[in-house]
């Protein structure tokens, strides 16, 4: 793997809340989507892999740092400073708890990470995570997040579907 790479981040939550009943439809009706595709650098230190990234908000000056850290199979950390913070670790079948910063406050987020799946290869690492998101100890949303990390020499770069 290079240190340039590109980052491709696919998000989905499904808002338990919502009133929808169980056919695959109604559901995909609650599911808010996001997608970024972005450069970063990208390092390997002791078996550990090692995103970095900048994100632009909006309408808000200033950017927030993120650093993704990937071990074996088994962990992902995002670290997320600036504007926002946030230390999440997701590890298959258990949940942690971390504090969630925002210029508009903190809440206390509950990761029960109920499946995760990392691939690495020279060129690419793909990592599929799904898992149940809290907010102060209350169920808010079922969620899945991919991510396709990719050397921006190997020219098979496509965005995530």
């Amino acid at each position: 793997m290079t240190k340039d790479v590109l980052v491709s981040i696919s998000g989905r939550h499904i808002d338990i809340m919502s009133e929808a009943d169980e056919n695959t439809e109604a559901l995909e009706t609650g599911a808010d989507t996001v997608e970024v595709v972005t450069p970063a650098s990208y390092y390997c230190r002791d078996g550990r892999h090692y995103i970095i990234y900048d994100e632009v908000l909006e309408g808000m000056a200033g950017t927030i740092k993120n650093r993704i850290k990937i071990t074996g199979t088994d962990t992902v950390e995002i670290v997320k400073s600036g504007l926002s913070s946030s230390h999440m670790i997701f590890e298959k079948n258990r949940k942690n708890l971390t504090y969630y910063r925002t210029p508009y406050g903190q809440m206390l987020i509950g990761v029960n990470t109920r499946n995760m799946e990392v691939s690495v290869d020279d060129d690419r690492i793909n990592v599929s995570v799904d898992y149940e998101l809290d907010v102060n100890h209350e169920p808010l949303a079922d969620c899945k997040i991919k991510l396709d990390i990719i050397s921006k020499n190997s020219g098979e770069f496509s965005v995530l579907s």
